[in-house]
């Protein structure tokens, strides 16, 4: 098949998709602190890009023409386009942190910073840091080794210069890590009755640099914010006779040692010290060189004190599904119908239920399970642990480069392994993406087995606010493909064909995307009947050109094509039938959506999958990733109309235009506001079954 070229660039999609987030720190319907909060996310976000796509970018630019085969444009200009784009978001994002300061300090919550302290307040400080920070500050005197110790990704240094009011030539130059991994960011300071005082670790060292730098006998000391982002992607060797831990682990220290793809400053900075920082890191104009404010790091943003606010109102907590409400025993639940759980509206503790009910059942034989991503005391692995001393043989598919959780699963496989617990990795050249489990038991000379199929990680953290579905399942067919992911994981082949043999669950890398097409090309077959056809998505990202093209095809033989895309869409409406016939939008909200659901109208007998996989050509041919179809009406009917609250979004939805321009959807006068999330959280909690 023809791909098309006429795609948005991904790169230029995902930062679109991080100025959405910038739009809710703006947004003043937000509360104040999940403002903060979308600072911290917008900034978390961009530090991941740099290490990610602009240093996967750097090195198509080495590759020269090579690299142009699988880009729109070529490297060097995506590089430049990012640079403008980046700067200007920047500004917004200091312009809005500047404008969300000042409204905090009308609540009577203030940024102080070292110049602006009381005398309570200075003595505080001073105790503060000789109490709990100057054992944990280590400063480098960087003009005297000869080698500037790599500075380390997701950390901030404070740049200093001290000087002598009395020999302006006299000067030196140190840094010192900002120990925030170790300490708290923020401390609230000794505050007036009714305010709340708050300063930044990095300042407290900044009023206290004179007593850390007294034997050196100077007088004048500055300091500022400096940050530098390195590539983060692991290069692991393929070689299917090596080693993949100690592929991983040699992975990891180079990481720390990646090249610089950003390097942030304070625009106020010292311009001697500026330039003598970027030639000792070896730098140079094309490397994301960024003046940015005081502050760098707003991640931690994410976690702003939220103790200091008094109008505060905590989120919706979530609810047991009303199936599952304990005491019950889940699978004989199961046994009788499937049930969806709709995360973070259903709690996800109905999955720690299954697993510990499947650890003590006497007639429970093994649980096997993939993990990607784990919470970091997962009360998953405890249940799986506590199964295998009941005498249950557990098999745990554990990925080892779900990228920045290496060092996490590496611990986990530690932990598992002295447990009993097989575990088992994934393919050298290939993750392990799907999200799929099956609890086997005997009963009576009878097998009976219960599947579990989800579009996100089983981790009980990030269900709290990631939006996903999870199908808990007796369907024989399904299960029997759960099955055959695992028997070919266990198996440790390194043929991907053997996948082919699962005949219900659509499969990557070997016949997703074929499979996906087939479904278009029958909705564009219906609609060549003069049949009502149409197609309604939801994914995280929708990059893949071949399914693109399809898509534009499919719109132009009039097929309706309705699409809720959070981040990257690379979808151009370059032609008027495609305008009329596709429309897409983004929501971005308190929850992360992250969900993937596929509906095709198949003449009014809808079919409908949620899968593992977004459409990208990572997912689809280079990832172990599944798809399921969903056999029940009712949970058909249930999914479809979570799907129709989202694209009747309009408070928290963007249009998906070709320009990028982030246009709200928008409402008419009347209109009833529909803020999908809360919509769907009703929706659910006034569902009878």
């Amino acid at each position: 098949m023809k791909q098309t070229k006429q795609t948005i660039i991904r790169d230029i999609s995902w930062l679109a998709f991080n100025a959405r987030v910038l739009q809710e720190a703006k947004d003043p319907s937000n509360h104040i602190y999940d403002r903060l909060r979308f600072l911290g996310i917008f900034s978390n976000n961009q530090d991941e890009f740099f290490r990610v796509r602009v240093a996967a970018l750097n090195k198509m630019v080495k590759l020269g023409k090579a690299a142009k085969m699988h880009l729109e444009a070529n490297p060097d200009k995506i590089l430049r386009k990012i640079q403008q784009t980046v700067i200007t978001q920047q500004t917004s994002f200091d312009n809005t942190y500047s404008g969300i300061i000042k409204e905090l300090a009308k609540d009577g919550i203030r940024m102080r910073n070292e110049k602006q302290l009381t005398v309570a307040q200075k003595r505080f400080v001073k105790t503060y840091f000789e109490e709990k920070v100057r054992t944990e500050v280590v400063p480098l005197m960087i003009e005297s080794i000869p080698h500037i110790p790599l500075l380390r990704d997701k950390s901030i240094y404070l740049a200093c210069v001290l000087g002598d009011t009395n020999n302006p030539m006299s000067h030196r130059y140190a840094l010192i890590e900002i120990p925030d991994r170790v300490l708290p960011r923020f401390v609230i300071l000794p505050s007036d009755p009714g305010k709340a005082d708050i300063i930044l670790l990095e300042d407290i060292i900044r009023y206290n640099l004179p007593n850390l730098f007294a034997p050196f006998g100077f007088n004048r000391f500055l300091g500022y914010i400096i940050k530098v982002t390195r590539d983060a992607e692991l290069d692991l060797d393929n070689d299917v006779n090596t080693n993949i831990i100690t592929e991983i682990e040699k992975g990891l220290k180079n990481r720390k040692r990646g090249r610089a793809t950003r390097f942030l400053y304070d625009r106020s900075i010292d311009p001697r010290l500026r330039d003598y920082l970027i030639k000792r890191l070896n730098l140079n104009k094309k490397d994301n060189i960024i003046a940015g404010g005081r502050i760098h790091n707003f991640k931690d943003f994410m976690n702003f004190p939220a103790s200091v606010f008094k109008d505060l109102k905590p989120r919706p907590r979530p609810f047991i599904h009303p199936l599952l409400k304990q005491p019950c025993r889940i699978m004989d639940v199961l046994e009788k119908r499937d049930v969806m759980l709709h995360f973070p509206y259903h709690s996800f503790d109905s999955i720690i239920d299954l697993l510990r009910e499947a650890a003590i059942d006497p007639y429970v034989q093994s649980i096997s399970l993939t993990a990607y991503r784990l919470a970091k005391d997962s009360k998953i692995i405890n249940a799986l642990i506590n199964a295998v001393r009941n005498g249950k043989e557990v098999f745990v598919v554990l990925e080892l480069r779900a990228r920045f959780d290496e060092e996490a699963n590496l611990m986990w496989k530690t932990r598992l392994e002295e447990e009993g617990v097989k575990v088992i990795f994934g393919l050298p050249d290939m993750k392990v993406h799907a999200k799929v489990g099956v609890i086997k038991k005997r009963v009576f000379n009878r097998t009976r087995q219960y599947g579990i199929v989800s579009t996100g990680n089983f981790n009980e953290n990030t269900a709290k606010y990631y939006g996903d579905h999870c199908l808990l399942t007796t369907d024989k067919n399904i299960i029997a493909d759960i099955n055959r992911i695992f028997d070919f994981m266990q198996n440790g082949s390194l043929r991907t064909d053997n996948l082919k043999v699962c005949k219900t669950l659509p499969v990557a890398p070997t016949n997703m995307r074929k499979y996906f097409l087939n479904l278009i090309n029958e909705e564009i077959k219906m609609a060549a009947k003069k049949k009502d056809a149409a197609i309604t998505l939801k994914m995280n990202s929708l990059v893949d050109e071949v399914l693109i093209a399809k898509l534009y095809e499919a719109a132009r033989a009039g097929v309706k094509i309705d699409m809720v895309i959070r981040g990257i869409c690379c979808v151009y409406k370059g032609q008027k039938s495609l305008k009329d016939n596709i429309n897409a939008l983004s929501i971005i909200d308190e929850y992360l959506e992250h969900a993937r659901v596929f509906v095709f109208h198949n003449g009014d007998k809808n079919k409908v999958y949620i899968s593992s996989a977004d459409w990208m050509v990572r997912n689809l041919d280079h990832r172990i990733e599944a798809a399921c179809p969903i056999y029940s009406e009712e949970i058909k009917e249930e999914l479809i109309d979570i799907l129709n609250i989202q694209l009747a979004e309009n408070v928290k939805g963007r249009i998906l235009d070709n320009q990028q321009s982030n246009t709200y959807v928008p409402r008419e006068e009347g209109e009833t506001e529909v803020r999908s999330q809360l919509a769907i959280y009703n929706y659910l909690r006034h569902k009878h079954y």
